[in-house]
């Protein structure tokens, strides 16, 4: 009977009415390997990535817990100022994942040229508005007297490599898009390393190089930035003589196509409505728990880089969500849409359940890898950052489900509903929720992350309605 159940659950053919399938269905071991051999390589660059930023946090907790606190304060701001672009390069992905179905390598193409264009213009935009507000930005979002300074710099130093990261990030879209997850990975990965490298050396000033603290670890994050962004230029360019579906030149026609930016704006466009509402949420969110103080606020940076690492996981998932709804409603095959996106659904549970067990059952030396517990200066940060464990393992099959549904509903073109959804749900309903456990409730930061788990139970109850209805598989990208 269990044998049946598991089959029942994890089958493919189950997941798809009979009157709903187009054509011959692949088998289960088929679907799976396919997901498998996109998910994979997307998964280890965003776990290493995770690692990486945990290492770098690590680094910079030799400064004290102060300085934890800096660097996450910049969290926000910079999210608020990537905005823009990760909202473009979901329409990239969704976009280059279609033609890729369709089979047009031109148009796919032209896509990316068209986009990275835009970027450069939005770039200087950005920079030109954030930079000169940086501390005005930062006083906002939370920062106390004894972390404004750090902030400061660090905020500054890494708006300077924003060119950089916004293409790198493009480039990188649109190689996912087209199930290229091995590139990315190797591009990220290695571009993280080099960033440790030289959290290393500009630190605390090892092996001759001097001691910058947090602008050191800043110019340590933009050094790899660079490398990143050599890498997957690299890995474009290089294949202009060759058979890969994307491939660009110096000399190609660079002039912006009215169509191919109409359907980035269009797709992106809705993107962007859920980005901005979304770093707007998250910034009055963060500043909220800010407030509580510098020891309450390294608590939940502690608490944060493990529910980071947890929605790695998530967000590697979504990643071949995506690329294979977009591709396979490309080949019109809705009902291969269906199975996969069902299928990353089931993958994404069992991750979560694995992932909550460890974070419970060994919180102590995990939180005690970030901070002493030992040290009478840390005892406070310490304690929370432990009970704040609890939540994260109650967040695991809540956020990675919902990671991977709204991913899947990104790769058919769905993005006005998921905005809608992450608007209301992290604009409307965190926010205010969070203000009523802590300043009526009196919860303190474990009130602020309660608020933001009924968030999310919130917005994976609505996305799985809409994928469940299946209105998504009709969207013309």
């Amino acid at each position: 009977m269990r044998a049946g159940l598991i089959r029942k659950l994890f089958a493919a053919e189950n997941m798809v009415k009979k009157d709903d399938i187009k054509g011959e269905l692949p088998g289960t071991r088929e679907i799976y390997r396919d997901l498998i051999k996109i998910a994979f390589p997307s998964v280890i660059e965003m776990v290493f990535m995770s690692i990486i930023g945990s290492i770098d946090t690590i680094m910079v907790g030799t400064l004290g817990y102060q300085a934890i606190a800096a660097v996450g304060l910049v969290g926000q701001p910079r999210m608020l100022m990537l905005s823009l672009f990760f909202a473009m390069n979901i329409g990239v992905t969704a976009i280059v994942a279609r033609r890729k179905g369709e089979d047009s390598p031109e148009e796919a193409n032209r896509t990316l040229r068209n986009a990275l264009v835009l970027i450069m213009g939005i770039t200087v935009v950005v920079m030109a508005l954030v930079i000169p507000f940086s501390r005005q930005l930062l006083t906002l979002a939370g920062a106390q007297p004894d972390t404004i300074e750090r902030s400061n710099t660090y905020f500054r130093i890494l708006a300077w490599f924003l060119p950089i990261n916004a293409l790198t990030m493009c480039i990188n879209a649109a190689q996912r898009g087209v199930g290229n997850t091995r590139i990315t990975m190797y591009t990220n990965v290695t571009a993280n390393i080099v960033n440790v490298i030289f959290n290393y050396l500009l630190i605390g000033g090892n092996l001759g190089f001097p001691r910058l603290e947090v602008a050191g670890a800043a110019y340590a994050t933009g050094i790899g930035f660079v490398t990143g962004f050599l890498l997957c230029v690299f890995a474009v360019f290089r294949n202009r003589k060759g058979n890969a579906f994307l491939r660009i030149s110096a000399f190609d026609d660079w002039r912006l196509k009215k169509e191919t930016v109409k359907s980035i704006v269009k797709v992106g466009g809705n993107a962007m409505t859920e980005q901005i509402a979304v770093r707007i949420g998250f910034f009055a969110y963060a500043a909220i728990v800010a407030n509580l103080g510098t020891e309450a606020f390294a608590a939940h940076q502690i608490a944060m880089q493990f529910l980071g690492f947890s929605f790695t996981f998530g967000d590697g998932l979504a990643v071949a969500g995506t690329s294979l709804v977009g591709q396979t409603l490309g080949q019109k095959r809705p009902d291969l849409s269906m199975i996969y996106g069902k299928c990353c659904q089931r993958i994404a549970l069992l991750v979560s359940i694995v992932l909550a067990a460890i974070v419970i059952t060994f919180r102590y030396p995990l939180v005690g890898i970030f901070i002493n517990g030992n040290d009478p200066a840390n005892v406070v940060p310490y304690s929370l950052a432990i009970n704040l464990m609890f939540m994260v393992a109650a967040f695991q099959p809540v956020q990675m489900s919902s990671i991977v549904i709204s991913g899947c509903l990104r790769g058919a073109g769905d993005n006005l509903y998921v905005a809608l959804i992450m608007g209301i749900c992290i604009v409307l309903i965190r926010p205010p929720l969070t203000l009523f456990a802590i300043n009526v409730l009196n919860f303190s930061v474990v009130g602020a992350w309660a608020s933001s788990l009924i968030d999310m139970c919130t917005r994976l109850t609505l996305m799985y309605l809409r994928f469940a209805k299946g209105k998504w598989q009709s969207i013309k990208v």
